[in-house]
């Protein structure tokens, strides 16, 4: 399998040096050259499967220059029942006849980037080697708060890379930042940005495509790579979880073989639905794919209008993983749904750089409407959805999760549509427990608590364990203590590679 710029700029390039370079030096995404397809058998035959073998098979058809030993070994090595406390990895929980949870948030971060990033350095490590590759490898992320708590984890003191983590200063929660902030490993790095997420971003994509940066970087022994979600090797792993939670489903009778399912994802930079989209196209029996937005609804309106228009409020949201404007992964769905057109991307990407915004033409949208249905949670039905999933099931929703149940709601009330649902878990409830027990147990249960002592009190009201990542948090030594302005972010790079 070989894979290609989103933009044209580059073709052919073996999945181990794609993985490798992250961002193609066009500014454009990689994505596989060739569309995979699994048979119906091929599909039913996981059912027995253990989540790593399931892994294995799924990424031998994407990643084929790694031996099935070297993908074998990348698998093991990243998902353990030590680091994700449950042999099922991504167990799959029901909550009526209709509808299950897919739970991706077990692993050492207790977010369900774990689910790509405990994964993503055995791939990267891999891909030196095969590369023949002698420089260092710079990961460089910007994150909403998730991305770089499990990219610090999953890169610390992997030999021969550092990870340079950005993350908007006041735009994560508490326990994110203490995650960050307090992050332990020699080739670490954590810095808050004055700004939002989509400062962070830019901030990384510009550092990444600027020339004299680059050759500056090579000549001193570095090169760039990134952990976000534009590198197809933290996208990859993504399909995998969307093909073990229909096998469960099958495994428990829930569904029969080749019944359609719907999968409704909270998202912000697209990639985690989008990783839902190829699973689809290789053949996975998906209904409908809903993506789910909070109050920064851009995805929303996109999915419904056609048009993409980030020059609107920012907003500070119960559900900051997903405060984001700049979806970076639609890119590869434009890409792949106008049949490959990297003159269209190109025009809608200088679009909404230089003026914000961009609209597609009308097949285009009409192929999106038939994939996706977009719909948004606000602040307080988010809050209401938490305490109501509690009051019936006993089940305890974080932010992200409700805003997904939330607009399943107003899916089904819109459409009438029954289909056996799949709603993606992104987060423990403990990630942004402040919000959670407030709708829970009302504002008057967290006056005058951090969120720290927030984790105590809900383990104890909801009899729940707090997650060992979390336990003690606040007890930690913080580390990282830079923060720099959206435009010093280079700076802050090359003092810290000292170039």
């Amino acid at each position: 399998m070989l894979y290609e710029s989103t933009r044209g700029g580059l073709k052919s390039k073996l999945s181990a040096e794609a993985i490798k370079m992250g961002i193609a030096p066009d500014g454009g995404l990689f994505v596989p050259s060739a569309p995979v397809k699994l048979s119906p058998e091929e599909i039913y035959s996981l059912v027995n499967l253990s989540y790593q073998e399931r892994a294995v098979f799924i990424l031998k058809h994407f990643l084929d220059d790694y031996s099935i030993d070297e993908l074998s070994e990348c698998v093991n090595s990243a998902y353990t029942k030590e680091k994700f406390g449950t042999e099922d990895i991504a167990p799959v929980v029901k909550l009526n006849d209709n509808v299950h949870v897919l739970e991706l948030w077990h692993g050492p971060t207790c977010a369900f980037k774990d689910m790509a990033l405990q994964i993503l350095p055995h791939f990267m490590v891999k891909a030196v080697e095969k590369t023949g590759e002698t420089d260092e490898t710079v990961i460089l992320v910007a994150t909403s708060g998730d991305t770089g708590k499990a990219a610090l984890e999953g890169f610390k003191d992997v030999k021969g890379t550092r990870v340079i983590v950005f993350f908007p200063k006041d735009g994560v929660s508490d326990v994110q930042k203490m995650q960050m902030v307090t992050q332990d490993g020699d080739n670490t790095y954590s810095i808050g940005v004055h700004g939002n997420f989509d400062d962070a971003q830019n901030g990384v994509k510009a550092i990444f495509t600027d020339a004299e940066m680059n050759e500056t970087m090579n000549k001193s022994g570095f090169k760039f790579s990134s952990a976000n979600s534009i590198n197809w090797g933290r996208l990859v792993p993504q399909i995998v979880y969307y093909f073990s939670g229909y096998a469960d489903l099958l495994k428990k009778n829930e569904i029969e073989a080749g019944e359609k399912v719907n999968f409704v994802v909270p998202t912000g930079n697209f990639g985690n639905i989008l990783a839902a989209y190829y699973a689809m196209e290789m053949g996975l029996p998906i209904n409908k794919l809903v993506c789910a937005s909070n109050e920064n609804n851009v995805l929303t309106d996109f999915i419904n209008t056609g048009v993409y228009d980030r020059k609107r409020e920012f907003k500070k949201t119960s559900s900051p993983s997903m405060d984001i404007l700049i979806s970076s992964n639609l890119e590869r769905l434009l890409f792949e749904i106008t049949g490959r057109s990297s003159w269209l991307v190109n025009e809608w990407m200088k679009s909404l750089k230089e003026e914000g915004e961009y609209a597609v033409d009308s097949e285009t949208k009409k192929k999106i409407s038939k994939y996706f249905w977009g719909g948004f949670s606000s602040e307080a039905d988010t809050l209401k959805t938490i305490e109501c999933i509690y009051n019936e099931y006993g089940y305890v929703v974080d932010t992200h999760t409700a805003v997904g149940i939330d607009v399943y709601d107003k899916y089904v009330i819109s459409t009438g549509d029954m289909t056996k649902t799949v709603i993606v878990s992104t987060a423990s409830p403990f990630k942004f427990n402040d919000s959670v027990v407030k709708a829970i147990f009302g504002e008057e249960s967290v006056a005058g608590k951090s969120e720290f002592d927030l984790l105590e009190i809900l383990a104890e009201r909801c009899n729940l364990s707090i997650p060992a990542g979390l336990k003690g948090l606040d007890k930690r030594e913080i580390k990282h203590k830079a923060v720099c302005d959206k435009q010093d972010m280079k700076n802050e790079v090359e003092r810290i590679l000292k170039i």
